[in-house]
């Protein structure tokens, strides 16, 4: 007589499907293999077994003859899988290539064939369902914690190509679209530059709870008192829980700071605390709530990422 265990399988036909969607939902090779890469966080065992050199199918089909050839060691995972690509309903690897329309149209046959034999298979998937849901949420913040490193990467890669930078304007005006991605990688909800009645603001954006002005500057010289009176000022016209945040690249004059070490309506980042974010010794959004909290303690504008870090060492 069979053991439950041994009957309860999956009907290969599934398994199939899995290898169709699978290589469906993906054009690109790095997403493709950043997803089996977080779905196989807690079996890696399996990753050396991949050869993602060859294509997705391929690669695809390498996973699901190993998770058939144990079945009982990788019946969650696989679970887990079919669960997660079942329940996709849109592809946005897919909606930037040229061929939009027509792979779009093939993953979500292939993603409703697979949903169709997870609802045949209900009596397996439900014995695993709960573990699958935790193995999905690990990859899919194993697979963020990926993506976000990613975008750091490139970012940084933007910022160094910046400083390489002959055209003065250009560099400005790159500047801050960099600044607008960074701090939207970090949900602050950045607005780009915007003109008022009398006075142009470079941008703003929200950080808990609170709203800030941005000025940011990537002049030759450091940034000077006159500069920041303008800006407080500025501020002061706002509503009263408006803060600011002036960004200059190659740091303020040393007057400048002292003006403002008493009482600030704003904090200060230069090329320092950047390279600091981008090299991901401290996140912007930890180094932003550390340099507000320094300025209502001390009433300091400024705060050097070096003393921050160091109180970690």
């Amino acid at each position: 007589m069979q053991s439950d265990a041994r009957k309860k399988t999956l009907n290969p036909s599934a398994y199939l499907a899995l290898v169709e969607a699978l290589t469906a939902i993906f054009w690109n090779k790095k997403p493709f293999q950043t997803y089996v890469r977080a779905m196989l966080k807690d079996h890696s065992e399996l990753l050396p077994r991949l050869d993602f050199t060859v294509t997705k199918r391929e690669v695809s089909g390498q996973l699901v003859d190993l998770l058939r050839a144990n079945e009982t060691r990788y019946l969650d995972l696989t679970v887990a899988l079919m669960l997660d690509i079942a329940a996709m309903e849109t592809f946005p690897n897919l909606v930037s290539q040229v061929d939009a329309d027509d792979m779009v149209a093939k993953a979500t046959v292939a993603v409703a064939e697979l949903k169709r034999w997870t609802a045949k298979q209900r009596e397996v998937i439900e014995e695993h369902e709960e573990h699958a849901a935790t193995i999905a949420q690990s990859a899919k913040k194993a697979q963020d914690g990926r993506a976000f490193a990613q975008a750091h990467d490139g970012l940084k890669q933007r910022f160094m190509g910046m400083y390489a930078a002959a055209d003065p304007h250009k560099r400005g005006t790159d500047f801050e679209g960099f600044i607008n991605e960074l701090f939207a990688l970090y949900d602050m909800e950045p607005r780009a530059s915007y003109v008022m009645e009398y006075e142009q603001i470079d941008g703003a954006f929200a950080f808990d709870t609170d709203h800030y002005v941005l000025e940011a500057k990537w002049w030759k010289d450091r940034i000077g008192r006159r500069e920041l009176d303008v800006f407080k000022a500025n501020i002061e016209r706002k509503g009263k829980n408006t803060l600011g945040l002036y960004i200059s690249m190659n740091g303020f004059t040393t007057d400048a700071v002292a003006v403002y070490s008493f009482s600030t309506p704003f904090i200060t980042l230069d090329g320092v605390d950047f390279m600091a974010v981008l090299d991901q010794r401290i996140r912007l959004d930890e180094l932003i709530r550390r340099k507000k909290r320094h300025a209502s303690e001390t009433g300091r504008c400024s705060l050097p990422v070096a003393d921050i870090l160091s109180e970690g060492d």
